[in-house]
């Protein structure tokens, strides 16, 4: 997929931009940009979309994204409240000075910053150490500032509580054309999961015949239109799993499969696992510890 060249406004009295936005819209464009962003959703839940990587997000995530890797967030279509609360750091490689990646004591934070062009997801210890320094670094100043930047990094430089989230460095450089095809196929297919979409549909939304969509959508995206339809109906599936509010048969239907037997077999080759494998492996991880 070719992303959109974001142009990150940092303050020129500062070396990085961090700012809390509250009742913020996820509707940006699906975009890169050269600072790496460290991302504390405190409120929300859709679809977010890194590198090759497809899934939901919900309150709480913490996530570092590496310098130019493609990401947007889209809030769930049909949700009630599309507003999310969000703490965002996004700073260069360099913004503390190059020289400090040079020295032998900071040998950890360009090991980081390589294994962040893939995406981070941040979990545990290092996360609840994470969350409170963001807080504080929003009103800090001067060298407090500085001081709370490092002292994320040094965290995530030395935790072992991180999960890579996409599977190759992919990145392409797009022109606005491209981008705001992509993105029409993009929330029409969010907003329309739930019903039949054919191929003849999303062709008229990208103004193209059915055979040069297919193959235009495969070259931007590696993957099939099919196959993508797929991996957003799954993930929507597998935000209702872990809700467990409505039985696994009426989740089928209401992500858009048309029978159950179906909607097992790509759940299974999605996930590696069936629904209530999946189900039970997550209320093993947020199950109370019993005393």
């Amino acid at each position: 997929m070719k992303p959109h060249f974001h142009k990150v406004p940092i303050p020129s009295q500062t070396s990085f931009s961090i700012r809390h936005d509250k009742d913020s819209g996820f509707g940006t464009v699906w975009h890169y940009h050269p600072e790496l962003e460290l991302h504390y959703l405190i409120k929300g839940k859709g679809v977010r979309f890194i590198g090759d990587n497809i899934s939901n997000f919900s309150d709480g995530e913490l996530i570092l994204l590496g310098e130019n890797l493609p990401h947007t967030w889209r809030v769930e279509a049909g949700a009630s409240n599309t507003a999310a609360e969000v703490i965002i750091i996004h700073f260069l490689p360099n913004c503390l000075g190059g020289d400090l990646l040079l020295l032998p004591e900071a040998y950890q934070i360009p090991k980081l910053y390589d294994r962040a062009k893939r995406g981070l997801l941040i979990s545990g210890e290092a996360k609840e150490k994470i969350i409170p320094l963001m807080h504080a670094a929003v009103n800090a100043e001067n060298l407090e500032r500085l001081i709370a930047l490092l002292s994320i990094l040094k965290i995530l430089a030395e935790t072992s509580d991180i999960e890579t989230i996409a599977s190759a460095y992919a990145f392409y450089k797009s022109n606005d054309t491209e981008t705001l095809r992509l993105n029409k196929v993009y929330s029409y297919t969010l907003a329309n999961y739930r019903n039949a979409i054919t191929l003849q549909d999303v062709a008229s939304i990208a103004h193209l015949g059915i055979t040069s969509f297919c193959r235009y959508f495969k070259l931007m995206t590696k993957k099939t239109y099919n196959d993508f339809l797929i991996e957003i109906r799954i993930s929507q599936a597998c935000r209702l799993l872990i809700e467990d509010r409505i039985a696994t048969e009426v989740i089928c239907f209401e992500c858009g499969f048309n029978n159950v037997s179906n909607f097992y077999r790509h759940f299974k080759k999605v996930t590696g696992m069936t629904p209530l494998e999946y189900k039970r492996k997550y209320l093993y991880k947020t199950a109370p510890e019993l005393i």
